[in-house]
């Protein structure tokens, strides 16, 4: 368990020397843990070095996981895609949902979060690279989809999330998380209060983050290789 506690601290210093060459702060930048198909012991490992950021794509193992862990301790993110009979468990057990791409999960979202919790945080995530096969709103049509979005009651629209295809220099990575901060500038502009950006992983978080990213999410240099399950 050393091991995760000590990617940790060398992430977290990657993280703040990262915010400090873009002129930010450090405590600006939220580290999202991705624990998908890891070990709910290193789970617990990384929450006992202090992370509280968890972000799972599969519903079914992140509710496995919901147990071993004190609620009071993290916050769970679902950061996979959605499919329309999870929303409910999604809407239920999660604090974060990083994958909102249409209107009826957002409405299904809304419906299905009870009342007696906070508000559902989401993200809408956006096909910023316009790959086809590839889950996400069109870039041009994310206004009309925030418009509606916040209209929904029991969630509330932080922001933008995006997956862009792979590249290979900070200047070439820049360029999608330029256009998602881009869109989200507008956002704001229109009235609607956001303060989200999910972008960013292992091999991009700088361009991410000099462009504004606000949560990046990193898994396997937190945990090291994925099971296979």
């Amino acid at each position: 368990m050393i091991r995760v506690t000590e990617n940790l601290r060398k992430i977290r210093d990657l993280l703040a020397k990262a915010a400090v060459d873009a002129g930010r702060e450090a405590d600006d930048i939220r580290l999202l843990a991705v624990s998908k198909k890891q070990p709910i012991s290193l789970v617990l490992a990384a929450v006992a070095a202090g992370q509280r950021d968890f972000g799972e794509n599969f519903v079914q193992e992140g509710l496995e996981k919901f147990s071993a862990v004190s609620r009071e301790d993290v916050c769970w993110h679902f950061i996979g895609h959605l499919q329309s009979n999870k929303t409910q468990a999604v809407a239920v057990d999660f604090d974060w949902v990083h994958t909102v791409d249409r209107f009826r999960t957002a409405e299904r979202l809304s419906t299905q979060r009870p009342s007696h919790l906070d508000d559902l945080n989401i993200c809408l995530q956006v096909n910023i690279d316009d790959e086809s096969g590839k889950s996400g709103v069109a870039a041009n049509e994310v206004r009309a989809l925030a418009r509606k979005v916040v209209t929904l009651q029991r969630i509330r629209l932080r922001g933008l999330m995006c997956l862009p295809e792979i590249r290979s220099s900070v200047d070439a990575q820049r360029k999608p998380y330029a256009r998602l901060r881009e869109l989200a500038d507008g956002l704001r502009q229109d009235g609607i209060a956001i303060d989200t950006l999910s972008m960013g992983m292992s091999g991009d978080f700088q361009a991410a983050i000099l462009e504004g990213a606000t949560i990046v999410r990193i898994g396997t240099a937190v945990f090291g290789a994925r099971e296979n399950k």
